[in-house]
């Protein structure tokens, strides 16, 4: 069978099996009748079979025009879906969306990805949780379009988008001599064991957590390093430490533990949207677009990294 059958044959033959007409199948195609019929002997001319039987009165479909019917409106059908589905990839609409983010940023992310589900309903979300060193290198390396990271690290290949601020508390557990007020102040916690995640994590969120020790020449060193703030948590509230944390990882504590507010000079953790600089694909605007519209016009900052 010749090889160059094109996608309007499989149109103008349905038109036809569907109408048993000419007539009445050009009409349906906004085609005039004589060029109708010059397609469909083409057609039959590439199939090598006569696909109809026509007669003065009468047209109908041969066994080879009865067996290729179903067979071209499947084929036609896959192909006109595939073609709807690839347009709508490419419009942001439909595809796949990875999205990498820190833990601490859960309730942030869960506003923005619950706006971006209800714009884009066909758009599957794939999600991975990290460091903020993990999701930018993720960014970079182009196994996410999207992440949320917190006090990161300026990067030439990557854009900062402000989400979000929010003041660091002090977490301690609950038989602490100091937990029986709300606040406390930050030398009160020097001899104490400190709870945190490794500096490697992300030097500057590292520097940030930590900046209201060293305000007051506190000597940083941890006692207990872990990889997320649920584990964090639950040591302090074990009675094995402290920890500076970000307000938000501090909303549900265990019995065991206690937030107090720093006194003193306030540092403010900021938590930032990032992507590839020069990435304008569809599906990255649009879930930048359903961010923005969660912070609010005017309380988010763009930060081009340099």
């Amino acid at each position: 069978m010749d090889q160059r059958i094109e996608l309007r044959h499989l149109r103008y033959f349905l038109a036809v099996a569907e109408e048993l007409h000419f007539g009445r199948a050009a009409h349906r195609l906004s085609i005039a009748q004589p060029a109708l019929s010059q397609q469909i002997r083409q057609l039959e001319k590439m199939v090598g079979v006569e696909l109809f039987r026509r007669t003065s009165r009468s047209v109908r479909l041969t066994d080879a025009g009865a067996t290729f019917h179903p067979r071209a409106r499947d084929l036609l059908g896959r192909l006109t879906a595939d073609l709807d589905e690839a347009g709508r990839v490419g419009r942001g609409e439909a595809g796949r969306l990875d999205v990498a983010f820190i833990t601490s940023a859960a309730a942030i992310i869960s506003e923005r990805l619950r706006e971006f589900s209800r714009r884009r309903p066909d758009v599957q979300i794939k999600l991975h949780d990290g460091f903020t060193v993990d999701v930018l290198a993720a960014l970079e390396r182009g196994t996410a379009d999207v992440g949320i990271v917190r006090d990161a690290e300026e990067r030439d290949d990557i854009d900062l988008s402000l989400l979000t601020t929010e003041r660091f508390v002090a977490v301690l557990p609950a038989e602490h001599p100091a937990a029986r007020g709300s606040h406390v102040q930050a030398t009160a916690l020097a001899t104490d064991p400190l709870v945190l995640f490794p500096r490697t994590a992300g030097a500057q969120a590292f520097d940030m957590n930590t900046q209201p020790l060293r305000d007051v020449g506190v000597d940083v060193r941890i006692a207990q390093e872990c990889s997320n703030w649920h584990t964090i948590i639950m040591l302090v509230a074990a009675g094995l430490g402290v920890t500076i944390a970000p307000y938000s990882v501090t909303t549900l504590l265990p019995a065991g533990a206690r937030r107090l507010e720093l006194d003193g000079p306030p540092t403010l953790s900021r938590i930032f949207m990032a992507t590839r600089r020069g990435d304008n694909r569809p599906l990255v605007q649009a879930f930048t677009a359903a961010s923005e519209s969660v912070t609010g016009r005017g309380h988010g900052r763009t930060t081009r990294a340099r």
